[in-house]
């Protein structure tokens, strides 16, 4: 039995299929666990999510923005731009089934036995294991309720760009979701930054981080798997993996076996010809 890690797929079905087969893929005994953004700006967003909801227990995902974006959507909260891929989606006859299926998943997925943990963006530097659980619980609860369209409404913006205990209400699950799904730079005093998604090497500030490269409150023998950041190189960051190749922008779709520790990487090349992005996401 082997467990995969994939990054971002965002439509790009096609490949995700590629890929699947040169790592020969067996549901019967296999596992995949999917970074998030499963959906949007490839032309195959609605196979995607299909496909991922029909492998049952022999899949997860976490919930990236984009995903989050499109949950948005389907409840009227028209704060994004509707795509043609996710419009394929919205008018699909199984678009109840897909959303609840989605809105069913959670933000961070935590495996005790290979001691990893799986997010979007990231986990904030200043949560320890049980705190990151319990707020991920949080927003996963919020999801899952009668207040969800609620949630919805207030989940867009950049503040609060800070993490205090005492941030309350929409704010402190705005900040909570962001962090998770959105994270990418920091600065000094823990506050987020999210003007620029460039990767550390063309993005030279003293007074900014990867959020990666802060003190972390994780146990050290913990390994985290994130995909969100399309500009930075794949690889091994000392414990964080970054598994997002940009395969919708022309890169590569990635996964990484997990239950070994040769920690294996599998690559498929992208048929787009899309530039790689370097807007805000």
């Amino acid at each position: 039995m082997a467990i995969y890690a994939i990054g971002d797929v965002q439509g790009c079905y096609t490949e995700l299929c590629r890929l699947l087969e040169k790592i020969d893929f067996d549901p019967a005994v296999d596992t995949l666990w999917f970074c998030g953004d499963l959906v949007n700006r490839g032309d195959e967003s609605l196979q995607t999510l299909r496909f991922v909801k029909s492998l049952g227990d022999s899949a997860l995902t976490v919930l990236g923005n984009h995903d989050l974006h499109l949950l948005a959507l389907h409840h009227g909260v028209k704060k994004v731009r509707v795509t043609a891929d996710l419009q394929k989606i919205l008018k699909s006859p199984d678009r109840d089934e897909l959303m609840n299926w989605l809105q069913g998943q959670s933000l961070l997925h935590y495996d005790k036995r290979h001691r990893v943990l799986v997010v979007h963006a990231g986990i904030y530097p200043s949560w320890g294991l049980s705190r990151a659980r319990k707020l991920a619980a949080e927003v996963e609860t919020m999801l899952r309720g009668e207040n969800s369209v609620k949630f919805f409404r207030k989940m867009y913006g950049n503040k609060p760009d800070k993490w205090s205990n005492g941030l309350k209400g929409s704010k402190r699950l705005r900040f909570i979701t962001n962090a998770f799904t959105r994270m990418r730079y920091l600065d000094q005093s823990g506050k987020l930054d999210f003007t620029v998604n460039r990767s550390p090497q063309r993005y030279l500030r003293r007074d900014m981080n990867p959020w990666f490269l802060a003190e972390a409150q994780l146990r050290a023998d913990l390994r985290v798997l994130f995909g969100h950041w399309s500009t930075l190189p794949i690889g091994c960051y000392g414990r964080f993996f970054a598994l997002d190749g940009g395969c919708v922008w022309g890169g590569h779709l990635v996964a990484l076996r997990i239950d070994n520790d040769s920690e294996d990487w599998f690559f498929v090349d992208s048929h787009t010809k899309k530039p790689i992005n370097t807007a805000k996401q």
